[in-house]
């Protein structure tokens, strides 16, 4: 009996050493996601949205775009696309996969060293033209190294077989739609780090300024919006709002279909052919909708506990905006003059649709991530996603209006817009630091 009682012992004590010892992972995961996390947070605050409101303000001024540094609003866009998103998801990424030896060791932290570096030193070239000619090609570099750590990292996670697949060869795991979705947007992501590498280079050598030409620009958009934002979105979508929503689950080859016509409208618009190329994203945002059941019925309770109760309708509304985002862009390419349209049809997918889908998303699986039991203020995500709601109504209503000379007095309405985006962008902020400060942990005490 004694040998019994100490066998148990022996068992008991293994139990507590290898429950101490994922506490301790998982505490270590948190620990780097909360860096990413402020990381986006540092990003879109500062030389995002406030840079971007700086650029609205002078833009107004001038009622256009003539004095205005191309430079300057290329860095506000990186800053919102890479240091916001881009460092989200890498967080996220990091945070989901499992405890390998590319991921347990300093590579995490080497990668975000290397982004964030790379973050800091484009803003620096773009915004404020600090020794830009070295500056913006090794910020390029960075941003590449980074990037390429990280899907390093990402190969080395093993997808289990899917059960059930008798026909399946051995070994081979089948992909679900989503995370197919996922990955086609970090093809995109990775793609766009590496063109802008090539072409950052090429301005240091002979380049008169460190903004992108042009015509090169528009098309790169095409790319970081429905290359990489929009696949991204529908992705985690798909994984995560049909639960969230109670919803059925997602039409999968419909969502493949979907990505299918995405990337050709992204291809078609990166080679030229504009208006093409909109009907295909167009057509893409609606299939998607579709595919993830967005604007269906309910069967269950939507999942609102700890966060406010307006949740699915802003996933909704969020969706909204994809679509009227597609719908202006055919609009701009057969009527933009003076890039009004334009800028309506992308104001309304990177911050009515992506900027949106964050800041709802987020509260509701964020805190877990950074491992922190509730949300620190339902009704402050409320405000939060009313002020943006409302900045970005305004905004794509009087853009193609006072850019095309429509109508003279949204020029006046355009910096109101500007102050409520603000205003939803540092309460969202705000969320975020008093959740991950004051939030009880989700970790269990250890004796």
């Amino acid at each position: 009996m004694a040998t019994t009682l100490i066998e148990n012992d022996v068992v008991c004590s293994g139990i507590a050493s290898v429950r101490t010892a994922l506490v301790a992972a998982e505490r270590r995961k948190s620990r780097l996601f909360r860096l990413w996390i402020a990381t986006g947070i540092f990003f879109m605050v500062l030389p995002g949205t406030i840079l971007g409101f700086t650029n609205l303000l002078l833009i107004t001024a001038h009622h256009g775009l003539n004095g205005l540094s191309p430079a300057w609003i290329q860095a506000h866009g990186h800053s919102q696309v890479f240091g916001w998103i881009g460092s989200f998801v890498l967080g996220i990424g990091f945070y989901s996969q499992p405890q390998t030896r590319a991921n347990r060791g300093r590579l995490p932290i080497t990668c975000w060293v290397l982004w964030a570096a790379g973050l800091t030193l484009h803003w620096l070239a773009g915004a404020y033209l600090w020794q830009w000619r070295v500056t913006l090609p090794l910020s390029g570099a960075l941003e590449l190294a980074a990037i390429l750590l990280f899907l390093y990292a990402a190969s080395q996670h093993k997808l289990p077989e899917q059960s059930g697949e008798k026909a399946a060869p051995k070994n081979k795991a089948r992909i679900e739609p989503w995370m197919q979705t996922v990955l086609v947007s970090n093809a995109a992501l990775f793609l766009a780090i590496a063109i802008n590498f090539v072409i950052e280079v090429r301005l240091a050598l002979a380049g008169l300024t460190p903004a992108r030409p042009h015509g090169f620009d528009q098309r790169y958009l095409v790319l970081l919006g429905w290359g990489f934002l929009a696949p991204l979105v529908w992705g985690f979508s798909a994984r995560w709002l049909p639960i969230f929503l109670g919803v059925k689950p997602v039409r999968g080859w419909l969502l493949q279909l979907a990505v299918l016509l995405d990337v050709l409208g992204v291809v078609l618009g990166m080679a030229g052919l504009t208006f093409v190329a909109t009907v295909f994203l167009a057509a893409a945002a609606i299939v998607a909708a579709i595919a993830i059941r967005v604007f269906s019925a309910p069967e269950r309770p939507a999942k609102t506990i700890g966060i406010h109760s307006s949740f699915p309708a802003f996933l909704r509304v969020a969706y909204a905006w994809s679509i009227l985002a597609s719908l202006v862009g055919i609009w701009a390419a057969v009527a933009d003059v003076h890039g009004g349209i334009w800028g309506g049809s992308r104001h309304a997918l990177t911050v009515g649709f992506a900027a949106m889908m964050v800041m709802t998303v987020g509260p509701r699986i964020l805190p877990h991530f950074a491992g922190v039991r509730n949300l620190w203020s339902p009704r402050l995500m409320f405000a939060t996603l009313v002020l943006l709601l409302g900045g970005c109504t305004l905004r794509v209503s009087m853009e193609p209006l006072a850019y095309e000379g429509i109508a003279h007095f949204a020029w006046k309405l355009l910096p109101i817009s500007g102050c409520l985006e603000l205003s939803a962008v540092l309460l969202f902020a705000l969320q975020l630091i008093m959740t991950f400060a004051r939030g009880r942990s989700i970790f269990p005490e250890l004796a």
